[in-house]
């Protein structure tokens, strides 16, 4: 339901005919701030008690007198731990840590408790709470069979990786993540995808078709690029305004989904990852591309001539691979053997993806070396203008609620004001007339 309205305009300007499958579109993403405050670990683990406390004090205030010391907490928990200076020394900032791990703990131990309402249990607050004690503590018997809490040590206890790492006891779904070494940002990602058709050659303004939206995805901030370019497509063609060129920087292509969108119709225009081997890296000796690939015989012709000895289809992170083997003999005899490998065996090996992911990524790493295909790309750039244009309208980078569902709900909103505000501007070129029926008309579609 949060897309709807959304999805009723894209409707209404395909069926106007501003919105056309075939054309051109073009993605890009940006960051997204949470609704809630940064908090640093200690102030996580506080925070997180003092919620789950708040929480019980409304759900079920007799039984939380009768199970825990309320006077105690309260002199802890009655402000927000953010509100107040953390202590500067080391010593007394452990020693809280240690205070709000025993506290959690106790209050856990008293939810699970045989006589505490299993409805407890339940609350979302106390729910937090156990995972982020899970993610900040560590529990251990001592010589006397007592419990004792410690902060955990990521070198010797380990941590949950970033995308299950909860940063608020507010929002369960915000994250911390990063782009590059100076953005660093807790909250979410949206995706903005438009339409960028060259269509202003000779024609009239009433002609012309405005840039519109045509999909907006959030996601939670860790969630890379790639992850969301399929769901992109899929959304495009059910809305029937599938793209036949689809413009996207590197972050959003593989060599699968490449080949799969070429399959349905769809050119994503994007530059593929380079090789990321040590000869390629250096510029010097022969990478991949160096080797010359024989499907039929299942052999390849490395630069000095050699044929390869093994072929041997395997399995590496869940997708089909080729693992391609030179004999140590001829690798030893080399004359170029130091151009070629360092590996301690001596001779060398190659991994290949399947012939149709291959000869893909081959064909697209050597087209988008060519002058032709970087001025083509340069359209891609535009999508950052209407990224501008949404944060300066519509506040699109900070979360007005708390959640990716409600979250989601207002980058559909800002996506439909966009496409609002341009079809506005695109009829107010024309007759007034025309343009205040037809936005007459278009609020009367979208409230239906």
């Amino acid at each position: 339901m949060e897309r709807l309205i959304f999805d009723r305009l894209v409707e209404h300007c395909r069926q106007e005919g501003l919105i056309s499958a075939g054309g051109k579109q073009r993605t890009d993403s940006t960051h997204v701030i949470s609704a809630v405050p940064d908090l640093n670990r200690l102030e996580l683990a506080g925070e997180s008690v003092r919620a789950a406390l708040e929480a019980l004090s409304i759900a079920a205030p007799a039984w939380l007198g009768r199970a825990m010391p309320v006077a105690e907490l309260e002199l802890r928990y009655a402000a927000r731990v953010d509100s107040w200076r953390l202590p500067t020394s080391k010593t007394k900032r452990d020693r809280l840590a240690e205070v709000y791990g025993q506290d959690a703990l106790a209050l856990l131990h008293a939810v699970r408790a045989p006589d505490a309402p299993r409805w407890l249990r339940e609350i979302e607050a106390v729910q937090l709470l156990r995972r982020i004690f899970m993610q900040t503590y560590y529990v251990h018997t001592d010589a006397r069979g007592r419990e004792v809490v410690r902060k955990r040590e990521a070198e010797k206890d380990g941590v949950p990786p970033g995308h299950l790492r909860l940063a608020s006891p507010y929002d369960a779904d915000a994250r911390w993540s990063a782009k590059g070494d100076e953005l660093f940002w807790c909250g979410y990602k949206v995706h903005l995808t438009e339409t960028c058709d060259d269509s202003t050659g000779g024609a009239t303004a009433e002609a012309r078709t405005p840039n519109l939206v045509t999909d907006v995805a959030t996601t939670v901030s860790t969630a890379p690029d790639v992850t969301a370019t399929a769901g992109i497509q899929q959304r495009l063609t059910e809305r029937q305004v599938k793209p036949g060129e689809h413009y996207l920087d590197s972050g959003y292509p593989s060599a699968e989904l490449v080949t799969a969108a070429a399959h349905e119709g769809i050119a994503m225009i994007t530059p593929l990852l380079a090789d990321h081997s040590r000869q390629a890296q250096a510029a010097e000796g022969f990478d991949k591309s160096a080797f010359r690939v024989d499907w039929t015989a299942r052999q390849v012709r490395c630069p000095e001539g050699r044929t390869s000895t093994g072929w041997y289809p395997v399995q590496q992170h869940g997708h089909d691979a080729i693992v391609i083997e030179f004999a140590r003999s001829d690798c030893g005899s080399c004359p170029s053997r130091d151009k070629c490998t360092t590996a301690a065996r001596g001779n060398r090996m190659l991994t290949l993806r399947l012939r149709e992911l291959h000869e893909t990524v081959a064909a697209a790493r050597a087209k988008q070396k060519t002058d032709t295909w970087q001025a083509k790309y340069a359209l891609r750039a535009g999508v950052e203008g209407t990224i501008n244009q949404a944060l300066d309208v519509t506040g699109l980078r900070r979360a007005r609620y708390r959640g990716l569902p409600k979250v989601s709900l207002q980058h559909a909103y800002s996506a439909t004001a966009i496409n609002v505000i341009r079809l506005d501007a695109h009829w107010s070129e024309g007759p007034q007339r025309p343009r205040t029926s037809r936005l007459t008309r278009l609020a009367h579609q979208l409230a239906a």
